[in-house]
């Protein structure tokens, strides 16, 4: 009798070690994320990490400007994680990353990060925004969930992104079985034959990939530019042979054909007149293969390694996502007569040696100066400062952020691809819901955003933000309320789970005595603490 009554112990016991060790991460959680520390050292990439820092050093020094100091490692966590998944790190992830030697944190959370599919399907989505916008285009024609995953498995498979490109400019079939050809079927013309638009392809092809706004040529010479609006028509021409049928997007006969407005008009008849565009490149057109379909050839000439554009756009864009703002703005205007940064032309250069590697222009952007500054100094930061990126950039979160990291800060461990499917559906569900709520910015990317009543209301009151900090054995809130020994540890806990950082004495002493306050149920102060938290100014921007 007395071993079964040991033996019923034992499982009760071995229960509820288990059950605390779900409820809470432990203090100390040793990574299992295998990472190359080597690559960090290696003297090619700590050669173009300096030749980056030395460029904005120097810039610093002729303008006599003082950068900010460098910012906390959580800090550079959170921006990392803000803006290669859209959420904030976990307090797992937090655990884990602290666990390691300062000198090796930053190495090991870029590889952390790059090794997630979260990584691969926020990049896709951010990415897909460019090439074929957020539109859900013509019915049966167009999958975007497809092309989203498709191109999420390029970036998890390390494909070089000149390979990508060529795939969405030049790839034939059916745009369910060969996902890259929803790049083209997303232009389909429902009431010209399911005919793909060659203008807006041109325009995507020339803003996504080359940084270039030709487009703006479509009705009127550029204005800073060389290229007017005959270059434009003949690259569109490019397009002229595509065809989208039954099997698929492939390359036929035709040609492109515009309205002949040059031609002298003498009749109605002849004002419908029109003439064959002939293809054609607006700059170095020796860079343009003779052989291979015109698409085939347009795409050779796009991601021709000696197309200054072609890694300059897509250097600005990442660096744009990391950051929250370009090196040159308008992202997609490197047209513009404002001299290329020294940065950015040193950024392509590595990127093209390196053959196309995104994984490593994303480790070098990480490592430079730039990106692990402050956003705040003891003097107050100027518009010169900003210009010059003397300061990390304030920027608010996008919506998509936002949602991420309320879903995330309101569970202790990491809400990712190995999650239980149910939690991944029920996180998809409240994202997307949240973020029609809140407003999508569309494609545009990196524009200046606006926090607006609608959104503050939709903080305070909405269904999000009070199902994920209610009490429940599932929700962050209660867990600490539970398992925190003490007040300290729950707020200090409350502010890694949050705003990945933990509270300044002041904070600390304020909600310690809130929590103190008997008049509610722990679970309940703690609901309140994650609420205002959760509401806070700091938790809507990327610092």
């Amino acid at each position: 009798m007395w071993k079964r009554n040991l033996l019923f112990l034992a499982l009760i016991g071995g229960g509820t070690v288990t059950l605390g060790a779900n409820l809470m991460p432990p203090r100390e959680a040793k990574p299992v994320t295998r990472y190359d520390a080597g690559a960090y050292h290696d003297a090619d990439f700590r050669a173009v990490v300096a030749k980056v820092d030395g460029s904005f050093q120097r810039s610093w020094g002729e303008q006599k400007i003082q950068p900010a100091p460098a910012a906390p490692d959580l800090a550079v966590a959170r921006r990392l994680s803000l803006g290669l998944m859209g959420t904030v790190p976990s307090l797992e992830e937090i655990r884990q990353l602290e666990w390691l030697p300062a000198e090796e944190r930053l190495a090991w959370w870029i590889d952390h990060i790059l090794q997630d599919r979260r990584f691969a399907d926020y990049f896709a989505e951010r990415l897909a925004r460019a090439s074929v916008g957020t539109e859900d285009g013509p019915f049966i024609l167009y999958r975007r969930r497809r092309y989203l995953s498709w191109l999420g498995d390029q970036i998890v498979a390390a494909q070089p992104y000149d390979q990508i490109v060529r795939d969405l400019i030049a790839s034939e079939g059916l745009w369910t079985d060969k996902p890259a050809t929803n790049f083209v079927s997303v232009t389909a013309k429902p009431d010209d034959g399911n005919k793909p638009d060659p203008i807006r392809l041109a325009g995507r092809v020339t803003r996504a990939f080359l940084g270039l706004r030709l487009d703006c040529a479509e009705c009127h010479n550029h204005p800073y530019a060389h290229w007017n609006r005959d270059d434009f028509q003949n690259l569109a021409a490019f397009f002229g042979q595509t065809h989208i049928g039954f099997k698929g997007v492939h390359d036929g006969e035709g040609e492109y054909e515009i309205l002949d407005k040059k031609a002298k008009k003498k009749s109605d008849q002849d004002a419908k007149k029109k003439r064959v565009v002939t293809p054609g490149v607006p700059f170095a057109p020796e860079l343009l293969p003779d052989e291979g379909t015109r698409r085939e050839r347009l795409a050779a000439w796009v991601t021709d390694r000696r197309n200054p554009y072609f890694s300059r756009a897509v250097v600005n864009r990442v660096w744009a996502m990391m950051l929250g703002r370009p090196l040159v703005d308008p992202v997609d205007s490197l047209e513009t007569d404002v001299p290329i940064p020294a940065a950015l032309q040193i950024l392509a250069d590595d990127f093209t040696a390196h053959d196309f590697d995104l994984r490593r222009l994303i480790r070098v952007i990480a490592c430079a100066q730039v990106f692990r500054l402050d956003s705040a100094a003891d003097r107050d930061i100027t518009e010169d400062d900003e210009k010059a990126w003397a300061a990390f950039p304030l920027t608010r979160l996008r919506p998509e952020q936002v949602a991420g990291g309320i879903v995330q800060s309101s569970s202790v461990t990491t809400i990712d691809a190995e999650s239980h499917l149910v939690i991944r559906l029920i996180r998809l569900a409240n994202q997307s819901d949240f973020v029609k709520r809140y407003g999508d910015s569309g494609e545009d990317e990196f524009g200046g955003r606006r926090g607006t009543v609608p959104q503050r209301l939709l903080m305070m009151n909405g269904s999000l933000i009070g199902e994920r900090i209610k009490q429940s054995p599932f929700n962050a809130s209660t867990r600490i309320a539970w398992m925190a020994p003490d007040d300290p540890r729950a707020v200090e806990t409350a502010y890694l789970a949050v705003l990945t950082r933990r509270p300044t004495p002041e904070e600390a002493d304020h909600f310690e005595k809130s929590l103190a306050d008997q008049t509610l149920a722990r679970p309940q102060r703690l609901e309140d603490l994650f609420w205002a938290l959760i509401n806070s100014t700091e938790a809507s921007w990327n610092h």
